[in-house]
């Protein structure tokens, strides 16, 4: 009874959202156009402050006619949720993964992959280029518009109680994943058994002991809280997946061009503050995890990167090999 008590709300939500799409649309009268925002992130995350930055500049930039509302911390919803919501319209915009964003856009999987970037500065080289800017806007075929890419570090392993140094501890291990086919194959590819489950819900799954660790970046363990959980944190940095601030294409059409103009100066402006926040919170998430007496680990890579080797060669031949290539030229 209680399952299908949640079915039927889960349905009946849905449904408010598609019949009440005044809710989530821009709100304009004669001088204003309100743009809504969601993502799933707390409010001392670096992802919120950078788009309350955002919000700022955006009102500066167009005196006031246009602003922001950003909901937070999942109010709307999973990734997911947003993406789709963004593209019935029912939402403006949102800062998600790109994890969750291949489901709707294949070439996003490449993000994903293990150990596509050699570090930071060759992410960022392949982002800048003509090949990062293909990719920001392979959503528009799906109803999305890709700003920006935000900086969101590399992930790693946190686990409980046990620690890893290498891929062979993680065999038998249930790790959290997020809900992306590409996700859960590198995990098997690692030896570990994936989990999806939505970032919402993995604090209680770690607590209840239903995953025996998660991985994401240093900010995302510490300000989650899940190093009270797991205090194994081994940096081996296994992908680099960035975050991409998304702008419904349903909603984009209805914005004219000096709004679009605004639009892009608020999100241009706001890429390098994103950038140089991430960096500076890494620092500090590190650090703090260090006071706690958190297990740093700092693994030797290379048998990480022999155990991935034989995932990797099943994309040749393939669209994302052809991607894999050119950013390996980037190099």
């Amino acid at each position: 009874m209680a399952s299908h008590f949640k079915i039927l709300l889960s349905l009946f939500f849905v449904g408010a959202l598609v019949s009440g799409v005044a809710l989530f649309m821009p709100a304009q009268d004669e001088e204003t156009v309100e743009l809504r925002l969601g993502h799933v992130v707390d409010l001392e995350h670096p992802v919120h402050k950078t788009l309350v930055y955002m919000q700022e500049q955006l009102e500066e930039i167009s005196g006031g006619q246009m602003s922001l509302k950003i909901y937070a911390s999942g109010q709307l919803g999973s990734e997911r949720d947003l993406i789709e919501l963004m593209q019935i319209g029912s939402l403006a915009m949102a800062k998600v993964s790109v994890g969750p964003l291949e489901a709707f856009v294949p070439e996003m999987q490449v993000f994903s992959l293990p150990y596509v970037f050699d570090d930071n500065d060759h992410f960022w080289r392949v982002v800048k280029s003509d090949l990062g800017k293909e990719l920001l806007l392979s959503p528009l075929r799906s109803d999305l518009r890709g700003l920006a890419f935000f900086d969101e570090g590399s992930r790693s392993f946190y686990t409980c109680p046990k620690p890893i140094s290498s891929p062979a501890e993680l065999a038998g291990m249930k790790i959290r994943t997020m809900k992306s086919q590409s996700a859960v194959s590198l995990m098997r590819a690692l030896g570990a058994s994936a989990t999806p489950i939505s970032f919402g819900e993995l604090y209680t799954a770690l607590q209840q002991g239903v995953v025996d660790g998660a991985e994401n970046s240093p900010i995302t363990y510490y300000k989650a809280r899940h190093y009270e959980i797991c205090r194994n944190f081994t940096l081996d940095e296994h992908n680099t997946i960035p975050g991409i601030l998304m702008f419904s294409e349903i909603v984009w059409g209805k914005l004219n061009d000096q709004q679009r103009d605004w639009l892009q100066q608020a999100v241009d402006r706001t890429t390098p503050v994103q950038k140089a926040l991430w960096a500076s919170e890494t620092e500090v998430a590190l650090k703090a995890l260090e006071d706690d007496g958190i297990n740093i680990i700092y693994p030797e890579k290379s048998p990480f990167q022999e155990s991935v080797a034989e995932f990797m060669q099943t994309f040749d031949g393939t669209p994302i090999g052809d991607i894999l290539k050119r950013i390996e030229e980037q190099r």
